[in-house]
């Protein structure tokens, strides 16, 4: 059987990671799959050559959420037990989002065709979200009489805010990629065959900055999600006096002021 996701670094040091159960649309519930992916989440961050990655889905969708077959009584999510049901959840797909959340090297999801569930949750535990024009958004856990295991009653509000936020959780009702556009959900839209290529020139100008600088900056937007102001200037000093000591801040500043390109090494 092939991997679960898949990964590959090309030369500029972006990352693109995928969802490689195309077959079943990218259910993300999956053991294989959720190891898959936390493998490479840990890959990803040790890679020095690293600078963004863009996860997408193989196939005709981004990522189904999870596997209704394995819903059912006996199955191996519920386990016929509730506490057996409880540590499964934490011992499997909540383990995902406190992986994205330590994670230093930005993420952009590259939606395609749907996102739903757990799917959809998934895409907000990146950084960025652009969508092809086919691309659909559920928060559609009601739909089949659950609630968001994997974090999304956290994650979602702090995405679309808190009344879209309720009321994707509350009806579970799709939403197309304009309406995600309009809510935050995605910050761009594209046609189909051209989503790669735009997701791929976005995390072009994000590699092109220091990646010391970028690591950074992404901890303390998400920091922010959860700290005081108090809290997170500290946390910005301490970073600032690493930042102003790296090889590429010298180098920025110096290519400033002889009016050049400035050629960042990671040091």
């Amino acid at each position: 059987m092939e991997e679960a996701v898949l990964y590959d670094i090309d030369g500029e040091g972006i990352v693109t990671l995928t969802l490689n159960r195309p077959d079943m649309r990218n259910p993300i519930s999956d053991p294989e799959v959720i190891e898959g992916l936390l493998a490479a989440l840990e890959r990803l961050d040790s890679d020095p050559a690293a600078r963004v990655a863009i996860l997408t889905g193989a196939g005709k969708g981004f990522s189904s959420g999870g596997n209704i077959n394995e819903m059912k009584p006996g199955g191996n999510v519920n386990g016929g037990m509730p506490i057996r049901t409880r540590l499964n959840y934490k011992r499997g797909i909540q383990r995902l989002p406190l992986a994205f959340s330590k994670l230093e090297v930005p993420v952009i999801a590259a939606v395609n065709g749907a996102a739903a569930g757990a799917g959809c949750d998934l895409t907000c535990m990146c950084d960025l979200r652009i969508a092809g024009e086919s691309a659909r958004f559920a928060e559609s856990f009601v739909k089949i009489g659950l609630i968001a295991g994997d974090g999304g009653s956290w994650l979602l509000p702090r995405v679309v805010g808190w009344s879209k936020a309720a009321e994707m959780a509350l009806t579970g009702d799709m939403i197309d990629a304009a309406e995600a556009l309009a809510c935050g959900l995605v910050s761009k839209v594209v046609p189909d065959h051209l989503l790669m290529d735009e997701a791929r020139a976005l995390a072009r100008r994000i590699a092109a900055n220091p990646p010391h600088a970028v690591r950074m900056t992404k901890r303390l937007l998400w920091e922010g999600r959860r700290s005081d102001l108090a809290t997170l200037l500290e946390m910005a000093a301490a970073m600032q006096s690493a930042a102003h000591a790296t090889d590429d801040h010298i180098e920025a500043v110096e290519a400033f002021l002889e009016k050049r390109k400035p050629v960042f090494k990671g040091s």
